[in-house]
């Protein structure tokens, strides 16, 4: 009896969040099949250790689980990530909805979301992850440090340098570069030669 009133609670608790936990792990992943499978094992991580849940607010302590989840896969199944770090001042180019719905200007708004998506897949996931979660899930900064496990002012911080990093990405001002992403087994190996 226990476990099915668990079992329920956790369904009305975490499950109303899938949609917030696919596109966070959509955005990380850069691919929606990756993610449904991150999320998959997000929700069986999140089912096993529900009773270590604290508080009434489901949705940042999953999110929390799907980012350690995407950033366990992203270390086992990419070897690259695109890095480009800039510490310039925050600005960021806000894009008006046209007035009309008249086809030209949907096709207008595709595109301008288009370019948006591609300049924002384009930065590094550190950054990417605190835009998504602030613009997109429009958590508080507060939440955003406990998913992330950073400090508020790391938030503040990483969210000013991703707008800047995206506006000059959308600008042409800056080209993504490659970096080498390695494991933290690979990295004391080299530490240790």
């Amino acid at each position: 009896m226990a476990d099915d009133e668990e079992q329920r609670r956790f369904e009305r608790m975490v499950l109303p969040h899938l949609d917030a936990a696919f596109n966070l792990a959509r955005w990380l992943t850069r691919n929606d099949h990756d993610a449904s499978d991150v999320v998959q094992e997000a929700i069986l991580r999140a089912l096993r250790y529900f009773h270590a849940m604290r508080g009434d607010n489901a949705r940042p302590w999953l999110l929390q689980i799907v980012r350690h989840t995407c950033w366990s896969w992203l270390q086992q199944n990419r070897p690259a990530e695109i890095v480009t770090l800039d510490d310039a001042e925050e600005s960021w180019r806000e894009v008006a909805a046209p007035a009309t719905d008249e086809p030209q200007a949907a096709a207008a708004r595709n595109a301008e979301r288009a370019q948006i998506n591609w300049a924002l897949s384009t930065i590094p996931a550190a950054y990417r992850e605190v835009i998504v979660l602030r613009e997109l899930e429009d958590l508080s900064y507060k939440d955003i440090a406990r998913i992330a496990d950073i400090p508020v002012g790391t938030v503040m911080s990483r969210l000013a340098r991703g707008r800047e990093l995206l506006r000059k990405v959308l600008a042409g001002e800056v080209r993504p570069q490659l970096q080498q992403v390695i494991s933290k087994k690979e990295r004391e190996a080299a530490d240790a030669r």
